[in-house]
């Protein structure tokens, strides 16, 4: 036989006259295969120079013991922290991490599902805030129903809607509307948001709860003073710059994450504001990074590890219940030098 480069398990099963099965049983010795047939597939595949894919070898033999994630943006330190404790309960239990990023796109949330289903990972954990999207709901529902079905377990961290999964989910209506009370108790009345997209339950969760906490009072939240932006660091920088240049009307501005505040508190400095001499301002999730901002920021701080230890822990724990668990996790209200009473 003539040897070739980038021989195949097909071309070795093929020149010892079996099946692809067969050749695959007699050579990684799993399952008992006659002596004449092994002898065949062992000729054949010394004959060819067959060397087996290791790549392959391990992919099939890890996926008993492979967890998919996927975050929104593994940059962004909310996601880091969560993804901190998925990785620390999966080493614990001796479970391969594999992780990936959609930057909030969620045809590749859809994506990476649909791989890790037909890579037989053992349990997939979504980290971040569900869409505000029947159809992609619907497409998502149609890869983790049939890979459930199949044994696969899945957990996700946040609000999905309808998705019949476990799930973790942070306190984000309650927060908000528990860091409005704090800032109204402060003096303040006049307000303004920075809002990711809408179009992502985490904002519509705590755009509400802050607002209606502020209805509670007797305050408006104008529609106005509610600028969308990315959700992120840029984001909030833009979306500060907005407010800034129409003519800054609040005396406290909410930044519906911490790393939008990031970008917000640089804007306000660059515009010649001192926060909170002129402005206050305040976020959410309570990063690492904005304890050691000039000025400490306020915020709602959840606790990121717990929620990534606890989505991880469900999702390898066995459920055969057809209702879906629901763990909320609560957040606290930490007041720092960011905001202060207004002057005047």
């Amino acid at each position: 036989m003539d040897r070739r480069p980038h021989v195949t398990l097909e071309d070795v099963a093929r020149a010892a006259e079996v099946s692809l099965a067969t050749a695959s049983r007699a050579l990684n010795g799993t399952t008992k295969v006659g002596s004449s047939l092994r002898e065949r597939v062992l000729a054949a595949a010394e004959e060819l120079a067959y060397t087996p894919n290791a790549h392959a070898q391990m992919l099939a033999g890890a996926a008993k013991r492979t967890v998919g994630v996927i975050c929104h943006d593994v940059s962004d330190p909310y996601f880091a922290g969560v993804a901190r404790g998925v990785m620390r309960v999966a080493d614990d239990n001796g479970l391969l991490v594999m992780l990936a990023s959609t930057f909030r796109d969620p045809q590749k949330e859809i994506a990476y599902v649909s791989t890790l289903r037909a890579q037989r990972a053992s349990a997939i954990v979504l980290i971040g805030s569900g869409f505000e999207d029947k159809a992609w709901e619907r497409a998502l529902a149609a890869e983790i129903e049939p890979y459930r079905r199949g044994g696969g377990q899945v957990a996700v961290v946040s609000r999905h809607r309808n998705l019949k999964v476990d799930s973790v989910q942070p306190a984000n209506r309650q927060g908000a509307a528990d860091l409005a009370r704090a800032l109204l108790a402060q003096g303040h009345r006049k307000f303004a948001v920075l809002a990711g997209p809408r179009s992502l339950t985490t904002v519509v969760d705590r755009l509400a709860g802050f607002r209606d906490a502020l209805a509670e009072a007797g305050v408006e939240l104008a529609e106005a003073n509610i600028v969308e932006a990315a959700f992120t660091r840029d984001g909030g920088y833009a979306a500060m710059s907005e407010l800034i240049a129409r003519g800054l009307d609040a005396t406290c501005v909410f930044a519906v994450t911490d790393v939008m505040a990031v970008g917000a508190l640089t804007a306000a400095r660059e515009a010649g504001l001192s926060v909170p001499d002129e402005v206050s301002l305040a976020g959410f999730d309570d990063i690492p990074i904005v304890r050691d901002l000039t000025p400490p920021l306020t915020t709602v701080a959840l606790p990121l590890e717990e929620l990534g230890e606890r989505a991880m822990e469900l999702a390898i724990s066995d459920n055969r219940r057809t209702r879906s668990r629901v763990l909320r996790v609560s957040g606290e209200v930490v007041l720092r030098d960011s905001t202060a009473p207004p002057r005047g």
